[in-house]
């Protein structure tokens, strides 16, 4: 069988980034240009200075993806693109990229979802995985527990109420005085600090066991750090940062064990920018160790947005005959399952 190749492009936030993705689970190239020092003097993604950025990062970014896949255009089967959720005019570069590199080289135009493109990541390492298993997202605009019944098929268990896990995360850290972005340096904070310090609240949702909620752990970390102020006491950073983040990681490993009781599931998975904390990995791998569970996870590198995973997904998409036409637009709050 002919091998099938892939251009894949992710524009969704604050990086750009082109991958060749041949057969689905191989990776030729994973290129990404970064924004994070841009929008870390303003505390945040500002959309209209990551788009720009996109336009002047695009091309450059796909040809070196090209370049490191030791590929052409013309050898390309199809063109897999971002197109929701994310910053929308973020999006927009990559689909008007895209649909302009397809239409140019007659090739098949495979929209696909943010979101399963990060349960898609764990298809990159892990060849033995395939569907069913449950798959913990994790991300700072999404927190999902999710059955991926099939490739790009997936049915919602839980999802967060509220504040997503790696937004909680990016409000504490502002909060504290780390900076953006957050996720990231509260956890290399943690390691400095006693995570039984302080207890903070676990919310549970009496109508929902799967569902998560985080405003309100969020919101006890800056009453905690604002009657310290009132005091006059000084907050031991580390040993809060510590505290918050297991109060975070206890209740989304305790809600994906539960889940995979009551649906008897032994595949399990995490996904999403915030899988890369190494104290939820961890706690994660223990849990499932403990029950017999197979536990996977992608490479640091494949949890943040990148263009690989996009690939991979978009592969799964193209096999199955999804073929987008040139009305492919940004869809900037798309909700998963959505098409």
């Amino acid at each position: 069988m002919k091998d099938t190749l892939i251009l894949a492009i992710e524009s969704s936030c604050d990086e750009t980034a082109a991958s060749v993705v041949k057969n689905g689970r191989t990776i030729l190239s994973n290129v990404i240009s970064s924004q994070i020092e841009l929008h870390k003097l303003y505390g945040g993604v500002v959309p209209e200075i990551a788009s720009r950025k996109h336009i002047e990062k695009i091309n450059q970014v796909i040809e070196e993806a090209l370049k490191e896949a030791d590929v052409t255009l013309d050898d390309l089967d199809a063109i897999g693109v971002t197109y929701g959720p994310g910053l929308v005019g973020a999006l927009l570069v990559g689909v008007a990229e895209a649909k302009a590199i397809a239409y140019a080289k007659k090739l098949p135009l495979v929209g696909v979802h943010h979101i399963e493109g990060h349960v898609s990541a764990n298809y990159i390492e892990h060849p033995d995985l395939e569907p069913p298993f449950l798959c913990l997202i994790v991300s700072g605009g999404h927190t999902h527990l999710v059955i991926v019944k099939d490739y790009g098929e997936s049915e919602i268990l839980g999802r967060t109420r509220d504040d997503a896990a790696g937004e909680a995360f990016d409000k504490v850290a502002r909060a504290i005085g780390l900076g953006y972005p957050g996720g990231p340096k509260i956890d290399k904070l943690s390691k400095e600090g006693n995570p039984e310090a302080i207890v903070f609240p676990r919310a549970k949702i009496g109508d929902c066991p799967y569902d998560f909620s985080f405003s309100g752990v969020k919101s006890a970390v800056l009453n905690y750090i604002n009657q310290a102020q009132m005091k006059g006491e000084e907050v031991n950073r580390a040993d809060l940062a510590a505290s918050f983040q297991k109060a975070v990681v206890d209740v989304l490993v305790e809600h994906t064990m539960l889940a995979a009781g009551d649906y008897k599931m032994t595949k399990i998975a995490i996904a999403g920018g915030v899988a890369s904390n190494g104290t939820l990995r961890a706690a994660m791998e223990k849990a499932c160790a403990e029950r017999g569970y197979t536990f996977y996870r992608p490479s640091p590198i494949f949890c943040t947005d990148n263009a690989a995973m996009i690939g991979v997904a978009a592969y799964y998409e193209y096999m199955k005959g999804t073929r987008h036409g040139w009305d492919l637009n940004a869809v900037p709050n798309l909700k998963l399952g959505e098409r």
